[in-house]
């Protein structure tokens, strides 16, 4: 049985879903709705989730250590996802780091596809994707979420390539 889980972020709410096999989306709310779930009452197969979403945002976590599900995308956007996770906090890289770390250097826009479909917002790091002449470029959640999640890590961001 899925279950579903608010967060209040320092971006807005976020909607957790996931199942006993683990945590299948984290995402942006835009609009008003539902409230944040108290703690106490977060199912338990995403409390987890949540505590190191409400860790992450308090800086006590930097590196998230879950089991995950998604529930949809191809071999290759799994693969694109799974890389994403290597790219260490205060870190950034480019599509095409990200697509040479496939050794696939000519997918970059494949690559760049593949991160707007991401599942996992914050946990799978798609935000630390940057353009290769280092500009941000598109977030699924928002430009606004993109800026502040790389300003939130700024005080150990270093661009350049995985680590």
């Amino acid at each position: 049985m899925t279950a579903t889980a608010y967060l209040n972020s320092p971006l807005g709410l976020l909607s957790l879903t996931g199942t006993d096999a683990g945590l299948s989306a984290v995402s942006f709310l835009e609009t008003p709705g539902p409230v944040a779930t108290p703690f106490g009452a977060v199912p338990a197969c995403l409390q987890e989730g949540h505590r190191q979403l409400q860790a992450y945002f308090g800086r006590e976590l930097r590196d998230f250590n879950l089991t995950y599900t998604p529930t949809f995308g191809t071999d290759f956007q799994r693969q694109v996802w799974q890389a994403l996770v290597g790219i260490g906090y205060g870190r950034t890289a480019s599509y095409l780091d990200v697509a040479k770390r496939l050794n696939n250097p000519k997918s970059v826009r494949a690559v760049g596809a593949a991160n707007g479909q991401n599942p996992l917002a914050i946990v799978w790091p798609c935000h630390r994707v940057i353009g290769a002449d280092g500009s941000l470029t598109g977030y699924a959640g928002g430009m606004h979420r993109k800026k502040w999640l790389l300003n939130f890590e700024q005080p150990t961001r270093q661009i350049g390539l995985f680590g």
